[in-house]
């Protein structure tokens, strides 16, 4: 007596699969960090390898943690490494800064002493009878105050406007640390999501592949099959076991990795709390996405910061031929004790003039004008990596739309194609080739639509980094609630 088989689960019907890996790749066990080199290979940071590290925060608890994406972005954005780099070299950047102005301002000391002292007058020459040749010992006391203060210098005029718009580009850096962190933790989250949904996609093909081989080795019994048939069934049956293992593997180091990107306590368990289904999005015109990055994009605008410092830098370089005026003076008393002390000062303005320097200043300028082109160079690099960026995500974007399209059908046609095949061979008319064909055919629909769904809300977030707004839009790009 033959039985039909009855654990096929559908995927397009209920979606429990919601991302993959990119169309292409193999199916299972593609290594994250190939991923990640290929989703910021165009992102502009100073140290693209502390932005996957972080400082583990606190211990872990017993509970499960339940991780949102918001979560996830939160915690990145406190304990992520290239955050926190990121965060003292802006301060780093403010330090010098102020160095650089307090050349500018006045400088101010004082200070008292008290004195004893004794020596021989011989050693100064003085050989007098009516000397003694041992002075002293005597004491006196002094106390003075001091100040100085650059009345006119170019130099250090323009090395402070520079330290400032060094400081400034350092704050936008750090902005678009923030956004290319955003970036990796949503590219990381969205990776642990499609691994999960391999597993319960090769689940599904395990199910399906045992209720065949049972079947199979049913119909051996009863004589209406073959040893073949079982034999090609168990085969089927272990692939998809193997590939069930592998699946397991992939996403327990996705969850790795992400907990090593937001700093979660060493050791602690967690799930994730967000599916991101598929959510279309009508992003604006590719010249209109253009002109909002280049106004909102923290990097280009650090670099035109960057141009700009380098510009007063070669200034000042510039400036180091011009003359300087300076004063300085002092105030102070002194007297061989309190009740005798007298005043004394001294006062000082004065003019210093480079007449002849032996190709010094001319070697700095030669310098800081190299520099100045380097940075344009630098910028303008920069002007067009967003240009390719923003294309770049439109156009994968357009692509996800239509792959999830395909997919989709490609999937009901795969579980219509299945289901005939399983009758066909419950009656008896084909053999379990065709069943095995229909499985795999099956396995790869679902691969498809899995990654074209992962490469849909992929693309999107590629899109919000383009334009600068990753970080304070990802929400609305991935219709996170």
């Amino acid at each position: 007596m033959s039985r039909s088989i009855s654990r096929n689960v559908p995927i397009g019907s209920a979606d429990p699969f919601r991302f993959g890996v990119p169309m292409g790749l193999p199916r299972l066990g593609f290594p994250l960090l190939a991923l990640m080199i290929s989703v910021l290979g165009a992102a502009q940071t100073t140290q693209p390898s502390a932005n996957f590290g972080s400082v583990p925060s606190g211990t872990a608890s017993k509970e499960v943690l339940h991780l949102t994406l918001r979560d996830a972005i939160s915690l990145a954005l406190r304990y992520n490494l290239g955050q926190i780099e990121s965060g003292e070299n802006a301060r780093i950047a403010r330090g010098q800064r102020l160095r650089a102005m307090s050349v500018l301002m006045p400088q101010v000391n004082a200070g008292a002493t008290e004195n004893a002292a004794q020596f021989n007058a011989a050693t100064l020459g003085i050989k007098t009878p009516q000397i003694p040749a041992v002075i002293g010992p005597f004491s006196y006391s002094t106390a003075q105050a001091s100040a100085s203060q650059s009345l006119f210098n170019f130099e250090s005029i323009q090395r402070f406007r520079a330290a400032r718009n060094s400081e400034q580009a350092a704050q936008l850096s750090y902005s678009d640390t923030l956004d290319v962190i955003t970036l990796i933790v949503g590219t990381t989250y969205l990776e642990v999501i499609q691994a999960s949904s391999r597993i319960e996609a090769e689940d599904a093909q395990v199910k399906n592949a045992q209720a065949l081989y049972d079947q199979a080795a049913e119909q051996l019994q009863s004589g209406t099959s073959t040893k073949i048939d079982v034999t090609r069934s168990g085969v089927q049956l272990h692939t998809e076991q193997y590939n069930l293992s592998i699946a397991k593997n992939n996403f327990a180091i996705a969850k790795l990795n992400l907990a090593r990107a937001i700093g979660l306590p060493l050791g602690q368990a967690f799930d994730l709390a967000d599916r991101l289904p598929y959510a279309d999005i009508h992003p604006q015109m590719v010249e209109d996405a253009l002109n909002t990055a280049y106004k909102a994009r923290s990097d280009f605008r650090a670099a035109l910061k960057v141009v700009r410092s380098a510009q007063q830098q070669l200034s000042a370089t510039r400036g180091e031929r011009y003359p300087v005026l300076a004063v300085n003076g002092d105030y102070g008393v002194q007297g061989p004790n309190p009740g005798t002390l007298h005043g004394s000062f001294t006062f000082q303005a004065g003019v210093s003039v480079p007449l002849f320097t032996s190709g010094r200043i001319k070697g700095d300028i030669t310098e800081a004008e190299a520099a100045l082109r380097q940075r344009k160079a630098e910028a303008e690099n920069l002007r067009g990596q967003i240009d390719y960026d923003v294309r770049t995500a439109f156009l994968n974007l357009q692509a996800a739309q239509q792959q999830i399209s395909v997919a989709k059908e490609n999937v009901d046609l795969a579980n219509e194609n299945l289901s005939r095949s399983q009758e066909r061979f419950a009656a008896g008319v084909t053999d379990s080739v065709e069943v095995v064909q229909a499985q795999q055919a099956l396995a790869s629909a679902n691969d498809q639509y899995i990654s074209s769904l992962y490469s849909h809300n992929l693309s999107k977030l590629q899109l919000a980094r383009s334009l600068g707004v990753a970080r304070t839009s990802y929400n609305q790009y991935l219709a996170v609630q």
